[in-house]
């Protein structure tokens, strides 16, 4: 299979930047997208240029690195896919694909398609933890948590932080992913003690980063390769409510 590939290229953070089509040979319907871009280097790597920067790591659907809008869709056309999971058996002989960074201003290009998703990390550390000392590891069944809590918990701890839903979103919105991480520990017991500071700090830490502002549009949850509720996002607009409440 022959395609035609239309790809973001941008030497650096300072670049411009600009779109730049390849023809890549021999792809095999059995490859998964990333490995199609491994053979498209390749073959840029024999005709001396400079190969694509992309991000991937794990390659099982579970780190969220492999982020790419390909063809005008976060992580490609498969819903609750990541990129590395897309497969080419999707796309025939002769086709054109347009693949592009994450596009926001909170996730800078640092080369290529590769973005600086720092602003997740600070935004966890502003609030995204438990500081309890639970001494060595307590007996499973030591704290009752109910089941319904239990699988809210467990779902919104499903996000991978990829930040597809900020990349869907026409105002580059992180609701999605700042609400997953509220909610994972404000659905269970042991994040009841700084449930207000936590919401208040990292509401205020993703503002400070730039995101913008949710519309209710859902691009969000369409977009979330783990399929994460953008009801957590109504969730933690309540806690964020009632933490503000003296």
């Amino acid at each position: 299979m022959n395609l035609t590939l239309h790809i973001w290229r941008q030497k650096n953070a300072n670049d411009k930047g600009k779109m730049v089509t390849y023809k890549a040979h021999d792809i095999s319907t059995h490859m998964s997208f990333l490995e199609m871009l491994d053979v498209l280097n390749q073959q840029l790597i024999e005709k001396n240029i400079d190969p694509v920067a992309f991000d991937h790591d794990c390659r099982e659907g579970i780190c969220g690195m492999c982020s790419l809008i390909i063809n005008g869709k976060a992580h490609g056309p498969w819903s609750a896919t990541t990129t590395c999971q897309l497969h080419m058996r999707e796309y025939k002989d002769g086709d054109e694909i347009y693949i592009e960074p994450w596009r926001s201003k909170a996730f800078p290009v640092i080369k290529d398609l590769v973005v600086n998703r720092g602003a997740f990390d600070r935004i966890m550390q502003s609030g995204g933890f438990v500081s309890v000392n639970t001494g060595s590891a307590p007996d499973a069944n030591a704290t009752p948590i109910a089941k319904e809590k239990a699988d809210l918990a467990m779902a919104a701890a499903s996000c991978i932080g990829c930040g597809a839903c900020v990349a869907q979103c026409k105002n580059a919105s992180a609701m999605l992913f700042v609400a997953a991480k509220v909610s994972q520990f404000a659905n269970l017991p042991q994040g009841q003690i700084e449930k207000k500071a936590r919401v208040q700090n990292m509401v205020a830490a993703m503002d400070r980063e730039g995101f913008g502002n949710c519309t209710n549009l859902l691009e969000c949850e369409a977009a979330c390769p783990m399929s994460v509720s953008a009801n957590f996002i109504a969730q933690m607009n309540r806690e964020f409510f009632a933490a503000g409440i003296k």
